[in-house]
């Protein structure tokens, strides 16, 4: 077993196609629904708002798909990212498990995201649109997108969840420097912002909001498509270069990993990272695999699988996914990107299949394990990413208690250096925590 610290690859061995774990699911996915009509979508259905080559790649038969070079020219900015072992976290735990992390902060946006943003802008320029529209929490897949759309002379333009917009103007500030237009969310832009404004004018946003605002402004531009993050599966197609990157190096470590961890919103980091491994739990084999969340937005652990609005303003087709229903507003806790209503149809299928597993955390003690991670290791992570950072912890800890080792390979999906006035809540004692939003859900899923 090597005594390195770091993994790397050459450019070689980056991904050429993207694993598809869809034609190899032992049920199939429930089929998503028109918004109007309730029927199976189709297609064309979505062509008003998406590019044929995405369309496909959402339903693909193929168990892989080719990388297009134009997007594999790209990806060699900054993949293959690096894997570490976290020695001196393992030291501080004072625990027999090898805790691996693989690093995705070392794009251009900081963040996984551009993975899907860079083919689905590619895809969209092919098609011949000249604009995307998007919804962004935290910001970095407005991040993402903002570059990607620079990359291929596309404009880009996100709505941006109002708390976030406030907390972090400094990722606003980088989708400016990459040209996009940045609203903050709910905005006066789109009826369906105009919407919510006049309930509630004070809204903090949330991403079903924006979501509503982006598809809308898709749907009324002819040279205008949406283009969206996480949750739909060729999103989770893209990202599992992450996983198949880490298996790589994984081998380099001479190890196999017993558990899977990566944070989960909608699931692209996670699945990026997790989808590659779940074929070997189709084998019968394979590690457990870990969807860690927000207790203030507990989409795996306490919602319903049902049939559910992607959105707020009920614009998106319905999906069959685990939900704390549309018109849930989560709290305005500082991991934005894990406000989300709902979840990956593909991984929520997974979760009820028993192939993966899922768990929620409240805020503080996920900054505690951000702030031990970067006193040991020197990253500094986004908060979404410290999640899986806390998870992770907590399975050293068992193994030391245990006294038997384990070997545990985590996502760090981005760095946190746009996240400076969360820690400095954190550190100055500030920092709310926030309880389960059960009364809240008591609203909410009844409307599903």
């Amino acid at each position: 077993m090597s005594e390195a610290s770091k993994f790397l690859l050459e450019d070689r061995q980056i991904p050429t196609a993207w694993v598809n774990v869809l034609p190899a699911l032992p049920e199939p996915l429930d089929p998503p629904l028109h918004p109007g009509t309730h029927q199976p979508l189709t297609p064309q259905d979505l062509l008003p708002i998406f590019p044929m080559e995405l369309i496909e790649q959402e339903f693909s038969p193929h168990p892989l798909v080719d990388i297009p070079g134009e997007v594999m020219d790209i990806y060699r900015l900054w993949r293959a990212t690096p894997l570490y072992r976290a020695r001196r976290l393992e030291r501080a735990l004072d625990t027999p498990a090898h805790i691996y992390y693989k690093y995705e902060g070392t794009s251009p946006a900081g963040s996984h995201k551009p993975n899907t943003a860079v083919p689905q802008a590619y895809y969209n320029k092919r098609a011949g649109m000249k604009r995307l529209a998007t919804e962004t929490g935290a910001g970095q897949w407005g991040s993402a997108l903002s570059l990607a759309c620079k990359f291929f002379g596309l404009e880009c333009t996100v709505y941006m969840v109002r708390v976030s917009y406030d907390q972090k103007p400094y990722r606003r500030m980088m989708m400016h420097t990459w040209g996009a237009q940045v609203f903050a969310s709910p905005s006066e832009h789109t009826h369906a912002g105009r919407g919510v404004l006049a309930e509630s004018p004070d809204s903090p946003g949330s991403l079903g909001i924006a979501i509503s605002e982006a598809v809308e402004d898709a749907a009324t531009h002819p040279d205008t498509n949406y283009s969206l993050g996480s949750v739909l599966n060729h999103v989770m197609l893209h990202q599992t270069v992450i996983g198949q990157e880490a298996r790589l190096q994984m081998d380099l470590a001479g190890e196999s990993p017993d558990v899977v961890i990566g944070c989960f919103g909608g699931g692209s980091n996670f699945g990026g990272l997790a989808l590659p491994y779940v074929l070997d739990r189709f084998a019968g084999k394979g590690p457990r695999i870990l969807a860690v969340e927000p207790s203030a937005c507990p989409s795996l652990t306490r919602g319903v699988m049902a049939y559910d609005y992607g959105d707020t303003a009920k614009l998106t087709p319905l999906i069959k996914m685990y939900t704390l229903g549309h018109d849930f507003v989560p709290p305005g806790i500082h991991a934005g990107g894990l406000r989300y209503h709902g979840a990956s149809p593909l991984l929520s299928h997974l979760l009820k299949l028993g192939h993966i597993e899922a768990k929620s955390y409240s805020q503080l003690p996920v900054f505690e394990a951000a702030i031990e991670f970067a006193r040991t290791e020197g990253i500094l992570p986004a908060p979404e990413s410290s999640h899986a950072i806390r998870a992770a912890v907590d399975e050293a800890l068992a193994a030391r208690e245990e006294g038997r080792p384990r070997t545990i390979l985590f996502c760090l999906s981005g760095h946190g250096h746009f996240d400076l006035a969360a820690y400095e809540n954190y550190l100055s004692g500030r920092l709310q925590d926030y309880e389960y939003p059960g009364r809240d859900l008591t609203k909410s899923l009844p409307a599903i």
